[in-house]
């Protein structure tokens, strides 16, 4: 049996504050937690052959993700991010880097900037997606075939040792956007079965015993400052989850009520 998420994320929240290797924004507790080296595993992500073949990457808004958001945006790679909570008809955000200046790489892909520089869209206006970058609190990943070897002392099932082949099982902040935006994507053929999806972490947010859910997003790809890792995934999911979505939340989300 699986441990709990909450007792997962609360663990992993603490190690990383703990070690000293938690970065701005504080605490780490609560979000997607930014870590030291999270340029260097932007780094690494980029050399894999996913990113280099990827023309089109949604990605999420988090702190972490940030040196990824602007690799996209300088390597020419049009940017998606979803409108936080998908609250509005038009729910992603299009960074285009050929209506702006380099210069204006950076502010446009901060969570403040991206409004001013982005073009709000529906996802009938959007190509078919070729990467998903999303955050992480915690992956099941601490083996699988690595690009290159590496790892960090262990601590109560916290980071990576390379042992275990890992399920590639994602565990978030526990409100469920990123998942529903995948199965939201792929409800609208924007992306499949085979478009990979990856994370950037810290070598301390590997952990083992992640119990995945049907409605979980696996990670193909696992990126720390160290190593890209691909763990032996399960299929990810073939759309939207009907009943597990509530009256209020579909209410909330306006291209839910007009998908059902």
């Amino acid at each position: 049996m699986g441990a709990d998420k909450e007792a997962i994320r609360r663990r992993v929240w603490d190690d990383l504050e703990e070690r000293g290797v938690a970065r701005f924004p504080f605490p780490p507790h609560g979000r997607i937690p930014n870590f030291a080296g999270a340029a260097d595993a932007a780094d690494r992500l980029a050399d894999t052959p996913e990113w280099e073949g990827a023309e089109r990457i949604k990605a999420n808004p988090d702190a972490p993700q940030l040196p990824v958001r602007r690799r996209a945006l300088r390597a020419g790679k049009t940017l998606y991010m979803a409108v936080p909570r998908l609250r509005e008809a038009e729910c992603f955000i299009e960074l285009d880097p050929r209506s702006l200046e380099p210069e204006e790489y950076d502010p446009a892909t901060t969570v403040s900037g991206i409004g001013e520089y982005g073009e709000q869209v529906g996802p009938d206006a959007m190509a078919p997606i070729d990467l998903i970058v999303s955050g992480s609190v915690a992956v099941d990943a601490q083996g699988g075939d690595a690009d290159e070897a590496g790892g960090s002392e262990d601590a109560d099932g916290t980071g990576g040792d390379g042992s275990e082949p890992g399920t590639g099982a994602r565990i978030g902040k526990g409100e469920g956007y990123s998942d529903l935006e995948f199965a939201l994507a792929r409800e609208l053929g924007l992306v499949d079965g085979e478009t990979p999806v990856a994370t950037t972490v810290h070598e301390r947010q590997l952990v083992a015993g992640i119990e995945p859910a049907a409605h979980d997003v696996p990670m193909d790809l696992a990126v720390t400052p160290e190593r890209a890792i691909r763990p032996d995934t399960g299929e990810k999911p073939v759309g939207i989850d009907w009943d597990r979505l509530d009256e209020e939340r579909i209410s909330e989300i306006p291209v839910l009520e007009e998908l059902r």
